[in-house]
């Protein structure tokens, strides 16, 4: 969908010199390709946020949000839709509460909350310490590593719902809510967000920790942070390009598929994980693109197993891929 100039000029009456147009993605995605953003607002804070997605709503313009980029890959013809960059970043400990707490807005980093944490001798988010991407996008996706995950970690996260307009005389209304972990139906890296995208934004969250010691956090996170420099490669890359079906690891599959080390045009899967999907410093998003297809074709020909992406595609891609992410990403 290609935003018509009546949609842009009804954003830029709303948001003013806010409005950019024709921005690169590229740059705010961590495989660093992409195409342009038709249109793109920054929101700074959680109620910036809320201010911008109620205002989309109210236009019935469709929105991505795009926080870390760091669980995506953006087309090559960039993302049509409104481009929401999320930079609410406020960040807040609650040290002495029983279990101590942290509140942060969906935009702040993952990885960097959990180094907070552990600066401040909380315990609870060590395995999180190496996940780039934003918070909002860890709520969305359960994010987890090393036997931890968002599942066991959130509290109660603050939302924006959105009910669309079912009738002709109805109004849509937009709520901001909080939800309790249990809400979110979580399941192995999804969540009823993400199974059922576009009605939901996350706007904040506050997270279970525990009390220990800065030395001892720190030592967990530089075991958990010495596994991965073993075992994933360094690089542009989306993190973990496929979710591991159960009882198997995807990366297993690609290998034992023949495919570690393939390369197409400037994209390779790595030779030292083949889950991870490295841009070589000249990839664009088809050569990436490519490689999944390679991949998942010749595991389900050899395992008659058809990998489920964990990444999201967003923009325009071929009807009979996956579909196609909205709202939150990481």
């Amino acid at each position: 969908m290609v935003l018509p100039p009546s949609a842009l000029a009804h954003i830029r009456q709303k948001f003013g010199q806010r409005l950019q147009t024709g921005v690169e993605l590229a740059r705010y995605t961590s495989a660093r390709v992409g195409g342009p953003a038709e249109a793109l607002l920054v929101a700074n804070s959680a109620s910036d946020l809320q201010a911008i997605i109620t205002a989309l709503w109210e236009l019935e313009l469709p929105f991505t949000i795009l926080g870390g980029g760091s669980n995506v890959l953006v087309s090559d013809q960039g993302i049509r839709t409104v481009v929401v960059l999320n930079r609410s970043r406020e960040v807040r400990f609650s040290d002495r509460e029983t279990p101590p707490t942290v509140w942060a807005e969906s935009g702040a980093n993952f990885g960097a909350l959990a180094r907070q944490a552990a600066a401040r001798g909380l315990s609870g988010l060590e395995w999180a310490a190496g996940i780039p991407g934003s918070l909002g996008g860890a709520v969305l996706g359960n994010a987890g590593a090393f036997g931890g995950d968002m599942a066991g970690n959130l509290l109660v996260a603050e939302i924006l719902h959105h009910t669309p307009v079912m009738e002709a005389n109805e109004h849509s209304w937009v709520q901001r809510e909080s939800w309790s972990v249990d809400r979110f139906e979580y399941a192995y890296r999804s969540s009823v967000l993400k199974r059922h995208p576009g009605a939901v934004v996350v706007l904040a969250a506050s997270l279970r920790l525990g009390q220990s010691t800065h030395e001892a956090v720190q030592a967990q996170i530089d075991e958990f942070t010495a596994i991965r420099h073993r075992t994933q490669p360094p690089g542009a890359s989306m993190g973990s390009m496929f979710k591991n079906p159960p009882g198997d690891y995807a990366g297993r599959l690609i290998e034992a598929a023949g495919l570690k080390g393939a390369q197409f045009g400037g994209a390779q899967i790595s030779p030292l994980h083949a889950n991870f999907f490295i841009n070589q410093g000249h990839a664009c998003a088809n050569d990436i693109y490519q490689l999944i297809e390679m991949a998942r074709t010749a595991v389900e020909q050899q395992f008659g197993l058809r990998l489920e992406l964990e990444i999201q595609l967003l923009g325009d891609w071929p009807v009979d891929s996956e579909p196609v992410g909205s709202g939150q990403d990481r």
